[in-house]
């Protein structure tokens, strides 16, 4: 695996990423969320939230979509020819994980190809299980589907500087629950930018061989592991029988900014499991669309140069971002060593303020920046800010941040 740059900007990287098309009036989620609403003093509220990023996506897939587009038909479409090979190749290069590209199943985004494995490998009133806090659908899908939603908190270690798997309450859980019979891992973890090790992962598949679970793991995050000496290890590559049956889910959308096009990639080594794929889907999730298919492939097979260009500016805007929380009283944050998130501890905070003013999501909506609410991801007290952004908004952001949680101004807006 190439490693990443230094966090030391070279200008024509500052220039690419911080060149960034309006996205007010495109419909964008992330932008739209504030449309209507105002600070105190009339300014607009910046949105850190939902994890896209605002930079234009590179050239390649910029090209790879023109000439798609020249074709000029956008008839219904299965995986195409090159998507599987491709994808098999950057795995390989990018992660020394070998996949026979048979395995290969095209989905239209993570969060359906969750909700088809509830339904392809439990029954109604079956658990699934996740490491918590995580991402938000990980809460609620499996209750869409019937399904128990089984929380298995991580503990933050501020010493050691990550978070760390708690395998007595792992063991406990699902004891006290034997009807659990999957196991969603997202990792690398979002939000908290964990990314777990070889001996961990090892550990996990132990408890799932255990306890019978099959391992589904969302690894959408695994091209933005921010550090030299850390690795992303894939589930599915472990030697190990529970790592043989398990069930990933990859995609280019979050490093190369694609989501909008609904494109994600299932790796299924069971065929009979991949021959019951559509159909587990009760006819509720679409084809994946041709640009998704174009834009992922340029982007695995020609976004390297431009990957490594953005992990260079985003080690840059955690360490500008860490700087800015470890300022904050009341405020922690443990360093993603993946991601673009940063997942801040405000509870400490909130315990200093009165009643009326102890919420932080709206004290920073209040000082004009709008993150995620960590009550999304079952964390009450923490926020999840994304760093996928200009420098300069950035920086304004975090100017914003402070001004939410030391500043008079804001106390006194939170009582009106």
């Amino acid at each position: 695996m190439k490693s990443a740059p230094s966090d030391q900007p070279q200008a024509a990287a500052d220039q690419s990423f911080n060149d960034c098309p309006d996205r007010h009036g495109t419909g964008a989620e992330k932008w739209d969320r504030y449309a209507d609403r105002r600070t105190a003093d009339g300014g607009e509220i910046i949105p850190f939230w939902v994890a896209d990023m605002d930079f234009r996506s590179p050239e390649c897939v910029l090209e790879a979509i023109r000439r798609r587009t020249e074709h000029a038909v956008f008839g219904y479409t299965h995986d195409t020819p090159g998507f599987a090979p491709t994808l098999a190749a950057h795995l390989q290069r990018q992660h020394d994980w070998a996949i026979d590209p048979a395995w290969v199943i095209g989905v239209p985004g993570i969060v359906s190809g969750l909700a088809v494995t509830a339904r392809l490998l439990s029954e109604p009133g079956d658990g699934i299980a996740s490491f918590t806090p995580v991402y938000p659908p990980f809460l609620f899908l499996p209750r869409l589907a019937a399904r128990q939603t089984v929380q298995l908190p991580l503990v933050a270690d501020p010493t050691a500087g990550r978070w760390h798997i708690d395998w007595e309450a792992l063991e406990a859980t699902l004891i006290a629950m034997p009807a659990t019979k999957l196991f969603w891992l997202c990792q690398p973890h979002n939000p908290t930018g964990t990314v777990f090790s070889r001996d961990e992962l090892l550990q996990l598949a132990d408890v799932a061989q255990r306890h019978e679970l099959t391992v589904i793991s969302d690894e959408i995050w695994c091209d933005l592991v921010l550090d030299d000496d850390i690795r992303h290890v894939p589930f599915a590559s472990l030697d190990h029988p529970a790592a043989r049956r398990a069930i990933s889910f990859v995609a280019a959308s979050k490093t190369w900014n694609i989501a909008g096009l609904g494109c994600a990639a299932a790796i299924v080594p069971d065929e009979r499991l991949r021959k019951n794929w559509r159909a587990a889907g009760g006819g509720l999730v679409p084809m994946v669309n041709p640009l998704g298919y174009a834009a992922s492939e340029a982007a695995w097979r020609e976004g390297e140069s431009w990957r490594l260009e953005l992990i260079q500016l985003l080690r840059l805007h955690r360490r500008l971002a860490l700087d800015t929380v470890a300022g904050l009283p009341g405020v922690s944050c443990i360093p993603p060593q993946s991601t673009y998130l940063l997942w801040l501890d405000c509870r400490a905070w909130a315990a200093a303020q009165p009643a009326d003013r102890a919420d932080p999501q709206r004290a920073c909506e209040v000082a004009g920046i709008g993150p995620s609410d960590g009550r999304e991801f079952g964390s009450p007290g923490f926020l999840r800010l994304n760093l996928g952004c200009p420098t300069s908004r950035l920086e304004e952001g975090l100017r914003r941040l402070r001004r939410a949680f030391g500043n008079s101004a804001t106390s006194a807006a939170l009582e009106r």
